[in-house]
């Protein structure tokens, strides 16, 4: 790690495979903190290249566990987090929206570490237990059309670099590769992502792969379809900029998304936006993810008719039945990992 360090602070670059064996070192146990720390912080101070990026997801990828669900034909969506907003659990919300409308998901999620609440900690206070059993994630996907999938005890660097980034307190480029490393390797995916710049580096690397996908930015700064105003979306077919008019959907307050505090309240309030008794805010919000997911999935399906199945899909409260089965699946797993 000294070598690499030394590379870095000269202001050079890694090569794809030299940032392999960077994220391989980290996720060893044999870097000290200080030196993740240093490491982490580079990238704070200037931008990530797309081979630095791709190498870091090569060594993710080859260094975890890969569950067998059966199927790659699944749907992640997340953002990437670190915009800093502090909105409710968006994309978790809207995933179970996604399940109730018919969509397999194999939803990647982690405990917050830039932002308070992130998606381990809503489905933690859920009642949901960690698993790594293959045979009991396809079960929830069966019963319920969506498992879900605990970064860190998949991803080995997840773990040992956590306590860094929570001392750290700011987005790192562990950020950028959530989205990136599902271990289910869906076929396709929706990702927010909290900036222009990095929207590209996405759009290479989704592109490299050839897989489904839809990537997003909310111009105002969300790393998710904030109805706050326009976003960018890029797909394979092309990028459009939209407005929530497009979607058929009002313009919102910044404020109409804020989110709780702590993950027991961040999962009150996910379960009570299913049971429809969310604002009106939370509920559009929520289905217009859901319906962003939906055309990431199948991109023959009009944006228009996206909409009206997820906003279908939660009114009908399809999305709390998602949200229960899964939960009643995971209760019969004799043992929960953290």
């Amino acid at each position: 790690m000294h070598t690499t360090l030394t590379t870095l602070f000269a202001h050079q670059t890694l090569t794809r495979p030299e940032a392999a064996a960077a994220l391989t070192q980290l996720a060893s146990g044999t870097v000290s903190e200080v030196q993740m720390a240093a490491f982490l912080t580079v990238y704070r101070m200037r931008a990530v290249t797309v081979a630095e990026l791709a190498g870091f997801r090569d060594a993710l990828l080859a260094l975890g566990t890969r569950p067998d669900l059966g199927t790659t034909d699944l749907l992640d969506l997340c953002g990437t987090g670190g915009d800093g907003r502090q909105t409710f659990n968006i994309s978790t919300t809207a995933a179970f929206v996604v399940a109730g409308a018919g969509q397999l998901v194999a939803k990647h999620g982690n405990y917050g570490v830039s932002s308070g609440v992130g998606s381990s900690d809503v489905l933690a206070g859920l009642g949901y237990h960690f698993t790594t059993d293959s045979e009991q994630l396809r079960r929830e996907l069966a019963e319920a059309g969506i498992c879900f999938l605990h970064a860190p005890s998949f991803q080995p660097a997840m773990r040992q670099v956590a306590p860094v980034r929570r001392a750290l307190g700011v987005r790192t480029f562990f950020n950028m590769l959530g989205p990136l490393v599902n271990p289910a390797q869906p076929r396709a995916q929706l990702v927010g992502v909290y900036s222009l710049e990095l929207l590209r580096l996405y759009q290479y690397l989704f592109e490299e792969k050839g897989q489904d996908y839809a990537l997003l930015h909310a111009l105002d700064g969300y790393d998710e379809c904030s109805l706050t105003g326009p976003l960018k979306l890029v797909t394979p077919a092309g990028e459009r900029l939209l407005t929530p008019a497009d979607l058929g959907l009002p313009t919102y307050a910044p404020t109409d998304l804020t989110g709780a505090a702590t993950g027991p309240e961040a999962a009150a309030l996910v379960r009570r936006i299913l049971a429809g008794q969310g604002t009106a805010a939370q509920r559009d919000v929520v289905a217009a993810n859901a319906a962003l997911a939906l055309h990431a999935a199948d991109s023959t399906r009009p944006l228009r008719h996206c909409v009206d199945a997820a906003q279908t899909a939660l009114a009908e409260g399809r999305g709390l039945n998602a949200l229960d089965r899964l939960l009643n699946v995971s209760r019969l797993q004799p043992e929960a990992i953290s």
